[in-house]
């Protein structure tokens, strides 16, 4: 297979930060270092979960790949990739990797990124931001998003936007499911031990608690880390940098509620059944 040529000056810069990590902690070969994988349901932390990530690069011989994220979707088409395609971008993370991606549970991602040698990290955010999130990003920030065209000159109005962007565009050639079917081929990453998932609103209001679990788990799945954990969190504390992040706008949870009208809310409660209670953002339907 035939790389291009963006892909291979990646690998290159990779090689590079390898060599610098290496050289940081020349006792602890990285070649014994797990690939931390953040994978997150898209619009809900990303970059925050990845800044955190990169921050172990203080504590051990690891580095951002600078390798594409691994996503299901291609970025500006929004076609679906092959799984042969997925499991070659995966195959290309390395011992001491930091990677990111968007990807569904299917059966050979989960064996791929829930293998001795890897620590995945699954983060997901209330699916009412997440949609008022997805107007904001589609309309305004990504000009080359495969519907940036239809949200920001076909609809005329914000509450239109955020009608789609909860029900859907089911009758395009590449479907964009309604929030709920969008949301359910992660639902697995929920259940797997080897994944810690976490909750974007819980990384912004438990900050410290969160940051604890986030190096515990590392720890778990084969991080060596022989310091103090207090001074280990406070330097993945010190990577977080929202303003580096180039869809950051406010992150404030519970934004949704500002934004909803009361015909938005029965159309998202018709259409996403019991979600939010899988999720623990509601306890009924009732909100």
């Amino acid at each position: 297979m035939t790389l291009n040529p963006n892909l291979l000056a990646r690998l290159g810069r990779r090689y590079l930060r390898r060599i610098a990590a290496q050289g940081r902690f020349p006792g602890t070969p990285i070649s014994e270092m797990p690939i931390l994988f953040g994978n997150s349901f898209p619009k809900s932390g990303t970059h925050l979960l990845t800044q955190i990530l990169s921050g172990f690069g203080q504590l051990g011989p690891v580095a951002l790949s600078g390798l594409p994220p691994v996503l299901t979707f291609a970025g500006e088409s929004g076609v679906l990739r092959p799984r042969s395609a997925i499991r070659e971008d995966l195959k290309r993370l390395k011992p001491g990797d930091i990677g990111y991606g968007h990807l569904h549970a299917y059966p050979e991602v989960l064996e791929s990124l829930c293998q001795d040698g890897v620590a995945p990290f699954f983060i997901y955010r209330d699916p009412r931001d997440v949609v008022v999130s997805h107007v904001h990003y589609v309309t305004e920030l990504n000009p080359r998003h495969a519907h940036h065209d239809y949200y920001a000159n076909q609809l005329s109005s914000f509450d239109e936007r955020l009608s789609v962007s909860i029900i859907g565009r089911p009758e395009l050639a590449n479907p964009f499911p309604h929030i709920a079917d969008r949301f359910s081929p992660y639902l697995d990453w929920l259940d797997r031990p080897e994944v810690l998932s976490m909750r974007f609103e819980d990384l912004l209001n438990n900050k410290q608690k969160m940051l604890a679990k986030i190096f515990q788990h590392a720890q778990e799945r084969g991080f060596p880390h022989s310091g103090e954990k207090e001074e280990a969190v406070e330097k993945l504390a010190a990577a977080i940098e929202p303003e580096r992040s180039p869809t950051f706008r406010s992150g404030k949870p519970g934004a949704w509620q500002r934004s909803f009208s009361n015909e938005h809310k029965a159309l998202f409660k018709e259409l996403s059944g019991d979600l939010l209670i899988r999720l623990g953002y509601e306890k009924s339907q009732n909100w």
